[in-house]
Order: C-alpha cells, then sequence, then structure tokens
C-alpha cells in the first residue's frame, strides 16, 4: 500500500470513529435512532465505511497482483 493510500485509510479511519461517537451521542440525547438528525449522520458513517471498503479492495487487489 502506497503511504497516499495508508494516510487515506487512516483519516477516514479517524473521522469514523469521531462520527461514530457523535452518533452514539446524538441518539441518546434525542432518545430515538429515527430522529432525521441520527439518520443524516448515519448516512454520512455509511459513505466513510463504503470509501474505506473500497480502499480495502484496491489492497487486495494490489496483493493478488503482486503474487502473480
Amino acid at each position: 500500500m502506497c503511504l497516499e493510500a495508508a494516510m487515506d485509510k487512516h483519516r477516514l479511519l479517524q473521522q469514523l470513529h469521531s462520527l461514530r461517537q457523535k452518533l452514539h451521542e446524538m441518539a441518546e440525547a434525542r432518545g430515538s435512532l429515527t430522529d432525521p438528525d441520527v439518520l443524516a449522520l448515519s448516512e454520512e458513517a455509511d459513505q466513510l465505511i463504503v470509501a474505506l471498503q473500497h480502499l480495502q479492495r484496491e489492497e487486495w487487489s494490489d496483493l493478488l497482483r503482486r503474487d502473480e
């Protein structure tokens, strides 16, 4: 994995961790998982997860190409 990709992955993981904390706090404060603001934050977390999965797939592809 190149340094830039590792930094991107690290940054995304940090953002996801922060977002998960905010999501937990907001859901607890609002008393609902279906509150519109909670759902919006959850969708933002979903987008980060998809970006991380994309990076992971790229890492696996790079590893498989090296093994050929």
